[in-house]
């Protein structure tokens, strides 16, 4: 029998930043409403909402840019006290391992939205499937 906290969302919106404050907003809400969460709930929804909209821009601004007639899925599941966060993107793919650190003393600087979400989340993926790439970001939530 499903948990209290068992969520499964999933979500297709065109490859436009116009969509992320939406998003954003979803994965902030559910956060808001996991009862059984013993932590933080509004610091929880920050953290979403962030590594969410990170994920989604990286996706829409490198992944195609410019190409608003392809779609970004968002998959947030939430089962057995852990998060998992997918964002499926249609690019050409790159290697999460190669994006360097962040020079933070640098305007415009390249990688912080990995940075921030390697940092907020247990474990960040990042591999091609049949249809083009998935960006998996996961949490324990016990």
């Amino acid at each position: 029998m499903p948990g209290e906290t068992d969520v499964n969302v999933d979500i297709v919106v065109p490859n436009q930043t116009r969509y992320l404050g939406l998003i954003g907003n979803i994965a902030e809400q559910i956060a808001r409403e996991l009862v059984d969460y013993r932590g933080d709930r509004d610091t929880l929804g920050y953290h979403m909402n962030l590594v969410l909209t990170e994920a989604m821009v990286n996706a829409i601004e490198h992944a195609t840019p410019g190409e608003t007639g392809k779609t970004v899925r968002v998959w947030i599941h939430i089962e057995d006290e852990e998060l998992c966060i997918r964002v499926y993107d249609q690019g050409q793919g790159f290697d999460l391992e190669s994006v360097p650190m962040p020079d933070f003393d640098a305007p415009g600087e390249h990688g912080r939205g990995i940075f921030f979400i390697r940092a907020l989340m247990d474990t960040v993926t990042y591999r091609r499937t049949e249809n083009g790439n998935v960006l998996e970001m996961r949490k324990k939530l016990a």
